[in-house]
């Protein structure tokens, strides 16, 4: 009597295994892969500049409840070792390895930051993979440089001379003083995320930093046939002295990414450039509007 109970409840848990089933982990290429969820439409989340599955995390476990979730770690990023020769195109490699392997129906890239320059790079060559992206503060091109013409290698060394050659110690400072000035509003989540990002390798993060700087994707902007979604963060007070409201970063950005087709930039304020952490309720509300919208568009193809 107590065998059969006892096999009727293993097999009522046994019935139950894929809703508190583990997360899966495996590597893509350089790309380290963690899964969460395993029904619903399919979204990777690719992190910015130094940046570990910690910037997606809250977002991803909320999400996966009705998506197949995977979020992605660069290679030399949240403590994962560097590896030599790896690009922008290399990833995109990786990322459709990705795709194939796991038979992915068309997911969804969201990334931020570098990660939706990569995810715009990726759907400029392989639109016919997935169903849009969102972007959340990432462009095809450095804000800034956009009048930079020829060669942009200046650029690139700047950047790799700033961060290539610095300690732990001194990389940690740097990501301190970032995220207090331009990462975050409040000054604990600013310390928070810089003990995160300081976790990543100034020398990946350097040589990263110099690929995003060479980069102009606005040639191949046209050639991107799936939604584009740009969710562009505001915060009022670092933008006064240059007179710029939020419509009028919002309308750069368009600017920006002109020749998308299918484009729609969301503004949401008050927030820099982590806004997930800034404004957790509003990005959740705007990533869940462009979730929506990409994924009807997306079927409707």
């Amino acid at each position: 009597m107590k065998t059969s109970i006892l096999a009727g409840a293993m097999l009522a848990l046994s019935s139950l295994a894929p809703v508190f089933s583990a997360p899966a982990n495996f590597e893509s290429g350089s790309l380290q892969v963690e899964q969460l969820g395993n029904k619903g439409p399919a979204l990777i989340f690719i992190p910015g500049l130094a940046s570990g599955s910690w910037t997606w995390r809250d977002t991803a476990e909320r999400l996966s409840k009705n998506h197949a979730v995977y979020l992605v770690t660069l290679p030399g990023f949240d403590g994962r070792k560097p590896a030599p020769g790896v690009n922008f195109e290399t990833l995109g490699k990786d990322l459709r390895t990705l795709i194939e392997t796991r038979k992915l129906d068309r997911p969804v890239l969201v990334g931020h930051s570098l990660g939706g320059t990569l995810s715009m790079s990726f759907a400029a060559d392989h639109s016919a993979l997935i169903s849009g992206v969102i972007a959340v503060d990432g462009l095809p091109v450095f804000p800034g440089t956009e009048g930079v013409t020829g060669d942009r290698s200046a650029l690139a060394q700047q950047a790799r001379s700033q961060l290539a050659g610095q300690t732990p110690a001194q990389f940690a400072a740097h990501q301190q003083t970032y995220m207090s000035r331009m990462g975050v509003i409040d000054a604990a989540v600013a310390k928070r995320l810089a003990e995160s990002s300081s976790r990543s390798d100034p020398g990946a993060t350097a040589e990263f930093a110099a690929q995003l700087l060479m980069l102009d994707l606005r040639p191949k902007l046209p050639a991107i046939t799936v939604p584009v979604i740009e969710i562009s963060p505001f915060y009022a007070q670092d933008f006064a002295a240059m007179g710029v409201d939020e419509n009028a970063k919002t309308n750069y950005y368009r600017m920006l990414l002109q020749g998308v087709a299918k484009l729609d930039v969301v503004s949401v304020s008050p927030a820099r450039h982590f806004v997930m952490f800034d404004q957790p309720e509003k990005f959740a509300a705007a990533l869940d509007g462009a979730l929506a919208k990409v994924i009807e568009l997306g079927a409707s193809k």
